[in-house]
Protein backbone atom coordinates (compact mmCIF):
# COMPACT_ATOMS: atom_id res chain seq x y z
CA UNK A 1 0.00 0.00 0.00
CA UNK A 2 1.37 3.42 -0.89
CA UNK A 3 0.51 6.79 0.55
CA UNK A 4 -1.00 8.06 -2.69
CA UNK A 5 -4.08 10.31 -2.71
CA UNK A 6 -6.10 7.43 -4.21
CA UNK A 7 -5.22 5.18 -1.29
CA UNK A 8 -6.00 7.85 1.29
CA UNK A 9 -9.35 8.45 -0.40
CA UNK A 10 -10.24 4.76 -0.16
CA UNK A 11 -9.36 3.80 3.39
CA UNK A 12 -11.51 5.08 6.25
CA UNK A 13 -13.39 7.17 3.68
CA UNK A 14 -10.27 9.30 3.19
CA UNK A 15 -11.00 11.33 6.32
CA UNK A 16 -7.45 11.52 7.70
CA UNK A 17 -5.69 13.01 4.68
CA UNK A 18 -4.43 16.50 5.52
CA UNK A 19 -6.01 16.46 9.00
CA UNK A 20 -4.40 17.38 12.32
CA UNK A 21 -4.20 14.20 14.41
CA UNK A 22 -2.94 14.08 17.99
CA UNK A 23 -1.72 10.75 19.37
CA UNK A 24 -0.89 10.56 23.07
CA UNK A 25 1.49 7.74 23.87
CA UNK A 26 2.93 7.98 20.36
CA UNK A 27 6.34 6.66 21.47
CA UNK A 28 4.85 3.35 22.65
CA UNK A 29 4.32 0.13 20.74
CA UNK A 30 0.71 0.70 19.62
CA UNK A 31 1.27 4.43 19.26
CA UNK A 32 4.20 3.91 16.89
CA UNK A 33 2.22 1.56 14.66
CA UNK A 34 -0.67 4.06 14.67
CA UNK A 35 1.62 6.97 13.72
CA UNK A 36 3.09 4.99 10.84
CA UNK A 37 -0.38 4.15 9.54
CA UNK A 38 -1.62 7.73 9.91
CA UNK A 39 1.38 9.00 7.94
CA UNK A 40 0.48 6.56 5.17
CA UNK A 41 -3.04 7.99 5.24
CA UNK A 42 -1.69 11.50 4.71
CA UNK A 43 -2.40 12.87 8.18
CA UNK A 44 -0.37 15.56 9.91
CA UNK A 45 0.60 13.64 13.03
CA UNK A 46 1.33 15.24 16.40
CA UNK A 47 2.43 13.23 19.40
CA UNK A 48 2.58 13.78 23.16
CA UNK A 49 4.32 11.18 25.27
CA UNK A 50 7.17 10.33 27.56
CA UNK A 51 10.40 9.23 25.89
CA UNK A 52 10.45 5.58 24.79
CA UNK A 53 10.83 3.37 27.84
CA UNK A 54 12.60 0.46 26.16
CA UNK A 55 15.79 0.01 24.21
CA UNK A 56 15.27 -0.83 21.46
CA UNK A 57 11.93 0.88 20.84
CA UNK A 58 9.74 0.75 17.76
CA UNK A 59 9.44 4.55 17.80
CA UNK A 60 13.20 4.92 17.35
CA UNK A 61 13.49 1.98 14.96
CA UNK A 62 10.96 3.67 12.66
CA UNK A 63 12.65 7.06 12.93
CA UNK A 64 9.34 8.67 13.83
CA UNK A 65 10.81 11.61 15.76
CA UNK A 66 11.84 13.19 12.45
CA UNK A 67 8.53 12.47 10.70
CA UNK A 68 5.91 13.63 13.20
CA UNK A 69 5.47 16.66 15.46
CA UNK A 70 7.22 14.95 18.37
CA UNK A 71 6.41 16.44 21.79
CA UNK A 72 7.83 14.97 24.97
CA UNK A 73 5.71 15.36 28.08
CA UNK A 74 3.72 13.67 30.80
CA UNK A 75 -0.09 13.45 30.61
CA UNK A 76 -0.14 13.78 34.40
CA UNK A 77 0.67 17.45 33.71
CA UNK A 78 -2.79 18.95 33.12
CA UNK A 79 -1.42 22.29 31.91
CA UNK A 80 0.82 20.62 29.34
CA UNK A 81 -2.05 18.54 27.98
CA UNK A 82 -4.25 21.63 27.71
CA UNK A 83 -1.54 23.67 25.97
CA UNK A 84 -0.83 20.84 23.53
CA UNK A 85 -4.44 20.51 22.44
CA UNK A 86 -4.75 24.29 22.19
CA UNK A 87 -1.66 24.43 19.95
CA UNK A 88 -2.49 21.44 17.74
CA UNK A 89 -6.21 22.22 17.29
CA UNK A 90 -6.77 18.57 16.41
CA UNK A 91 -9.39 17.17 14.09
CA UNK A 92 -8.80 13.76 15.67
CA UNK A 93 -7.37 12.61 19.01
CA UNK A 94 -6.24 9.09 19.83
CA UNK A 95 -5.46 8.81 23.54
CA UNK A 96 -3.15 5.83 24.06
CA UNK A 97 -0.79 7.16 26.74
CA UNK A 98 -0.88 4.85 29.75
CA UNK A 99 0.98 2.71 32.22
CA UNK A 100 0.13 -0.53 30.40
CA UNK A 101 1.60 -3.37 32.48
CA UNK A 102 -0.25 -5.41 35.12
CA UNK A 103 2.83 -6.54 37.05
CA UNK A 104 4.34 -3.05 37.10
CA UNK A 105 1.08 -1.72 38.54
CA UNK A 106 1.64 -3.83 41.66
CA UNK A 107 5.01 -2.11 42.16
CA UNK A 108 3.83 1.38 41.16
CA UNK A 109 0.11 1.63 41.98
CA UNK A 110 0.03 5.40 42.61
CA UNK A 111 1.80 6.18 39.33
CA UNK A 112 -0.53 3.75 37.52
CA UNK A 113 -3.70 5.43 38.81
CA UNK A 114 -2.29 8.92 38.24
CA UNK A 115 -1.41 8.14 34.64
CA UNK A 116 -4.36 6.00 33.61
CA UNK A 117 -7.14 7.83 35.45
CA UNK A 118 -6.03 11.42 35.92
CA UNK A 119 -4.14 11.46 32.62
CA UNK A 120 -7.36 10.51 30.85
CA UNK A 121 -9.28 13.19 32.75
CA UNK A 122 -6.67 15.77 31.73
CA UNK A 123 -7.30 14.88 28.08
CA UNK A 124 -11.06 15.16 28.60
CA UNK A 125 -10.69 18.52 30.34
CA UNK A 126 -8.54 19.86 27.50
CA UNK A 127 -11.10 18.66 24.96
CA UNK A 128 -13.83 20.50 26.89
CA UNK A 129 -12.09 23.77 26.00
CA UNK A 130 -11.67 22.92 22.30
CA UNK A 131 -13.85 25.18 20.16
CA UNK A 132 -13.95 23.16 16.94
CA UNK A 133 -15.23 19.78 15.71
CA UNK A 134 -13.04 16.92 16.86
CA UNK A 135 -13.37 13.15 17.12
CA UNK A 136 -11.61 11.54 20.07
CA UNK A 137 -11.05 7.84 20.71
CA UNK A 138 -9.81 7.14 24.23
CA UNK A 139 -8.23 3.72 24.53
CA UNK A 140 -8.48 1.59 27.66
CA UNK A 141 -8.27 -2.24 27.72
CA UNK A 142 -10.24 -5.48 27.80
CA UNK A 143 -9.14 -5.77 31.43
CA UNK A 144 -11.41 -2.86 32.43
CA UNK A 145 -14.27 -5.28 33.12
CA UNK A 146 -14.97 -6.90 36.47
CA UNK A 147 -13.49 -10.29 35.58
CA UNK A 148 -15.55 -13.16 36.95
CA UNK A 149 -13.61 -15.82 34.99
CA UNK A 150 -16.65 -16.45 32.80
CA UNK A 151 -16.43 -18.54 29.64
CA UNK A 152 -18.39 -16.04 27.55
CA UNK A 153 -17.11 -12.72 26.23
CA UNK A 154 -17.63 -9.48 28.13
CA UNK A 155 -20.06 -7.01 26.59
CA UNK A 156 -19.80 -3.25 26.66
CA UNK A 157 -22.59 -2.94 29.23
CA UNK A 158 -20.96 -5.35 31.72
CA UNK A 159 -19.69 -3.77 34.98
CA UNK A 160 -16.30 -2.12 35.12
CA UNK A 161 -13.89 -3.43 37.74
CA UNK A 162 -10.47 -5.04 37.90
CA UNK A 163 -8.55 -7.08 40.47
CA UNK A 164 -5.16 -5.39 40.13
CA UNK A 165 -4.24 -1.68 40.07
CA UNK A 166 -3.76 -1.62 36.28
CA UNK A 167 -7.10 -3.24 35.45
CA UNK A 168 -9.06 -1.22 37.99
CA UNK A 169 -7.41 2.01 36.81
CA UNK A 170 -8.69 1.31 33.32
CA UNK A 171 -12.17 0.56 34.65
CA UNK A 172 -12.05 3.89 36.50
CA UNK A 173 -10.94 5.63 33.30
CA UNK A 174 -13.95 4.17 31.48
CA UNK A 175 -16.29 5.47 34.18
CA UNK A 176 -14.70 8.93 33.94
CA UNK A 177 -15.03 8.94 30.13
CA UNK A 178 -18.72 8.02 30.34
CA UNK A 179 -19.40 10.65 33.01
CA UNK A 180 -17.62 13.40 31.07
CA UNK A 181 -19.40 12.44 27.86
CA UNK A 182 -22.82 12.70 29.49
CA UNK A 183 -22.02 15.75 31.62
CA UNK A 184 -20.01 17.97 29.29
CA UNK A 185 -20.10 16.81 25.66
CA UNK A 186 -23.80 16.23 24.93
CA UNK A 187 -24.79 18.37 21.96
CA UNK A 188 -21.19 19.44 21.27
CA UNK A 189 -19.13 18.93 18.13
CA UNK A 190 -16.35 17.25 20.12
CA UNK A 191 -17.30 13.56 19.93
CA UNK A 192 -15.98 11.11 22.53
CA UNK A 193 -15.79 7.30 22.35
CA UNK A 194 -13.73 4.70 24.16
CA UNK A 195 -12.09 1.55 22.81
CA UNK A 196 -11.32 -1.68 24.65
CA UNK A 197 -8.98 -4.11 22.91
CA UNK A 198 -7.84 -7.62 23.67
CA UNK A 199 -4.23 -8.69 24.11
CA UNK A 200 -2.28 -7.08 21.27
CA UNK A 201 0.80 -8.60 19.66
CA UNK A 202 2.99 -7.53 16.75
CA UNK A 203 6.50 -6.65 15.70
CA UNK A 204 8.29 -3.92 17.62
CA UNK A 205 6.89 -4.62 21.08
CA UNK A 206 9.90 -4.62 23.43
CA UNK A 207 8.11 -4.23 26.78
CA UNK A 208 9.23 -6.18 29.82
CA UNK A 209 6.86 -8.70 31.42
CA UNK A 210 4.93 -9.21 28.20
CA UNK A 211 4.87 -12.67 26.69
CA UNK A 212 5.76 -12.06 23.03
CA UNK A 213 8.76 -9.77 23.74
CA UNK A 214 9.85 -12.24 26.42
CA UNK A 215 9.69 -15.01 23.80
CA UNK A 216 11.71 -13.03 21.27
CA UNK A 217 14.41 -12.06 23.76
CA UNK A 218 14.83 -15.70 24.80
CA UNK A 219 14.89 -16.96 21.20
CA UNK A 220 17.43 -14.34 20.16
CA UNK A 221 19.91 -15.61 22.74
CA UNK A 222 19.04 -19.30 22.41
CA UNK A 223 17.53 -19.59 25.90
CA UNK A 224 14.34 -21.44 26.91
CA UNK A 225 11.26 -19.22 27.09
CA UNK A 226 10.05 -18.86 30.67
CA UNK A 227 6.23 -18.91 30.84
CA UNK A 228 4.73 -17.93 34.18
CA UNK A 229 1.02 -18.53 33.41
CA UNK A 230 0.77 -21.05 30.54
CA UNK A 231 -2.90 -21.96 31.10
CA UNK A 232 -4.26 -18.39 31.09
CA UNK A 233 -6.55 -17.67 28.14
CA UNK A 234 -6.44 -14.38 26.25
CA UNK A 235 -8.01 -12.93 23.06
CA UNK A 236 -4.78 -12.54 21.06
CA UNK A 237 -4.82 -10.20 18.06
CA UNK A 238 -2.33 -8.45 15.83
CA UNK A 239 -1.85 -4.76 16.64
CA UNK A 240 -3.31 -3.74 13.27
CA UNK A 241 -6.69 -5.21 14.20
CA UNK A 242 -7.62 -2.79 17.00
CA UNK A 243 -5.86 0.09 15.23
CA UNK A 244 -8.12 -0.37 12.22
CA UNK A 245 -11.04 -0.29 14.65
CA UNK A 246 -9.83 2.88 16.36
CA UNK A 247 -9.34 4.61 13.02
CA UNK A 248 -12.74 3.52 11.71
CA UNK A 249 -14.49 4.53 14.94
CA UNK A 250 -12.87 7.97 14.72
CA UNK A 251 -13.88 8.27 11.07
CA UNK A 252 -17.48 7.39 11.89
CA UNK A 253 -17.51 9.89 14.76
CA UNK A 254 -16.38 12.57 12.32
CA UNK A 255 -19.62 12.11 10.40
CA UNK A 256 -21.71 13.09 13.41
CA UNK A 257 -22.90 16.61 14.04
CA UNK A 258 -22.67 16.24 17.81
CA UNK A 259 -21.91 13.81 20.62
CA UNK A 260 -25.48 12.47 20.76
CA UNK A 261 -25.18 9.10 19.04
CA UNK A 262 -24.77 5.45 20.09
CA UNK A 263 -21.38 5.74 18.42
CA UNK A 264 -20.31 8.01 21.28
CA UNK A 265 -19.85 5.12 23.68
CA UNK A 266 -17.53 2.24 24.50
CA UNK A 267 -16.56 -0.43 21.95
CA UNK A 268 -14.81 -3.78 22.19
CA UNK A 269 -12.24 -4.64 19.53
CA UNK A 270 -11.34 -8.29 19.79
CA UNK A 271 -10.37 -11.20 17.55
CA UNK A 272 -12.46 -14.12 16.34
CA UNK A 273 -13.12 -17.04 18.65
CA UNK A 274 -10.24 -19.03 17.17
CA UNK A 275 -7.80 -16.54 18.75
CA UNK A 276 -8.96 -17.13 22.32
CA UNK A 277 -5.97 -19.30 23.19
CA UNK A 278 -3.86 -20.12 26.20
CA UNK A 279 -0.43 -18.60 26.70
CA UNK A 280 1.01 -22.07 26.18
CA UNK A 281 -0.69 -22.33 22.78
CA UNK A 282 0.62 -18.89 21.85
CA UNK A 283 4.21 -19.88 22.67
CA UNK A 284 3.84 -23.18 20.81
CA UNK A 285 2.64 -21.31 17.71
CA UNK A 286 5.59 -18.88 17.92
CA UNK A 287 8.00 -21.82 18.03
CA UNK A 288 6.63 -23.07 14.70
CA UNK A 289 8.23 -20.03 13.08
CA UNK A 290 11.30 -19.63 15.31
CA UNK A 291 12.37 -22.97 16.77
CA UNK A 292 13.27 -23.14 20.43
CA UNK A 293 11.97 -24.43 23.75
CA UNK A 294 9.87 -23.18 26.63
CA UNK A 295 9.49 -24.08 30.28
CA UNK A 296 6.68 -23.65 32.78
CA UNK A 297 7.71 -21.11 35.42
CA UNK A 298 4.38 -20.89 37.22
CA UNK A 299 4.76 -19.67 40.79
CA UNK A 300 2.10 -20.34 43.45
CA UNK A 301 2.77 -17.00 45.18
CA UNK A 302 2.79 -14.88 42.00
CA UNK A 303 0.64 -11.75 41.71
CA UNK A 304 -2.91 -12.43 40.52
CA UNK A 305 -3.50 -12.36 36.77
CA UNK A 306 -6.81 -13.28 35.11
CA UNK A 307 -7.09 -16.85 33.86
CA UNK A 308 -10.06 -16.43 31.50
CA UNK A 309 -10.70 -13.27 29.49
CA UNK A 310 -12.68 -12.86 26.27
CA UNK A 311 -14.48 -10.00 24.54
CA UNK A 312 -17.82 -9.97 22.76
CA UNK A 313 -17.70 -7.75 19.66
CA UNK A 314 -21.38 -7.95 18.61
CA UNK A 315 -21.92 -4.22 19.20
CA UNK A 316 -18.82 -3.29 17.22
CA UNK A 317 -19.96 -5.48 14.35
CA UNK A 318 -23.51 -4.11 14.39
CA UNK A 319 -22.75 -0.38 14.70
CA UNK A 320 -19.40 -0.14 12.91
CA UNK A 321 -19.41 -3.13 10.58
CA UNK A 322 -15.99 -4.01 12.01
CA UNK A 323 -14.60 -7.48 12.61
CA UNK A 324 -11.13 -8.94 12.88
CA UNK A 325 -9.37 -9.90 9.65
CA UNK A 326 -6.35 -12.04 10.51
CA UNK A 327 -6.77 -15.37 12.25
CA UNK A 328 -4.61 -16.45 15.18
CA UNK A 329 -2.04 -18.22 12.99
CA UNK A 330 -1.80 -15.18 10.69
CA UNK A 331 -1.15 -12.84 13.62
CA UNK A 332 1.60 -15.07 15.00
CA UNK A 333 3.25 -15.54 11.61
CA UNK A 334 3.34 -11.81 10.85
CA UNK A 335 4.61 -10.99 14.34
CA UNK A 336 7.49 -13.47 14.27
CA UNK A 337 8.32 -12.51 10.67
CA UNK A 338 8.75 -8.87 11.72
CA UNK A 339 11.20 -9.76 14.48
CA UNK A 340 13.18 -12.27 12.42
CA UNK A 341 13.45 -10.00 9.37
CA UNK A 342 14.71 -7.07 11.47
CA UNK A 343 17.01 -9.07 13.78
CA UNK A 344 20.21 -7.67 12.25
CA UNK A 345 18.77 -4.41 10.98
CA UNK A 346 19.70 -0.91 12.10
CA UNK A 347 18.35 1.33 9.32
CA UNK A 348 14.98 3.05 9.91
CA UNK A 349 14.19 2.60 6.22
CA UNK A 350 14.21 -1.18 6.64
CA UNK A 351 11.91 -1.03 9.67
CA UNK A 352 9.63 1.38 7.82
CA UNK A 353 9.52 -0.87 4.75
CA UNK A 354 8.65 -4.00 6.71
CA UNK A 355 6.09 -2.23 8.91
CA UNK A 356 4.39 -0.59 5.95
CA UNK A 357 4.49 -3.91 4.11
CA UNK A 358 2.55 -5.55 6.91
CA UNK A 359 0.04 -2.68 6.92
CA UNK A 360 -0.36 -3.27 3.17
CA UNK A 361 -0.84 -7.02 3.65
CA UNK A 362 -3.40 -6.47 6.38
CA UNK A 363 -5.24 -3.86 4.32
CA UNK A 364 -5.35 -6.21 1.32
CA UNK A 365 -6.77 -9.00 3.47
CA UNK A 366 -9.36 -6.65 4.99
CA UNK A 367 -10.32 -5.38 1.53
CA UNK A 368 -10.75 -8.94 0.32
CA UNK A 369 -12.95 -9.66 3.31
CA UNK A 370 -15.13 -6.62 2.52
CA UNK A 371 -14.27 -4.68 5.68
CA UNK A 372 -16.29 -1.47 5.90
CA UNK A 373 -13.27 0.80 6.48
CA UNK A 374 -11.65 -0.18 3.19
CA UNK A 375 -14.44 1.25 1.03
CA UNK A 376 -15.14 4.97 0.51
CA UNK A 377 -18.90 4.42 0.36
CA UNK A 378 -19.06 2.56 3.67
Amino acid sequence: MSSTPDTAATLFSGLFAGKEVLVTGHTGFKGSWLCEWLLLLGARVHGLSLAPETAPSLFEQLGLAARVDHRLGDIRDAGLVRRTIEAVQPDFVFHLAAQPLVRLSYRQPVETYATNVMGTIHVLEALRALQKPCSAVLVTTDKCYENREWLYGYREEDPMGGFDPYSSSKGMAELAIAAYRRSFFAGRAVKIASARAGNVIGGGDWALDRIVPDCIRALQCGAPIGVRNPRATRPWQHVLEPLSGYLWLAARLAGLAACDSPLCSGFNFGPGHDANRTVGELVTEILKHWPGTWEDQSAPNAHHEASLLQLCTDKTSALLGWSATWRFADAIRETVTWYRDTARCAEPSRFQSLTRGQIAAYTAAATGAGSAWTHPSA
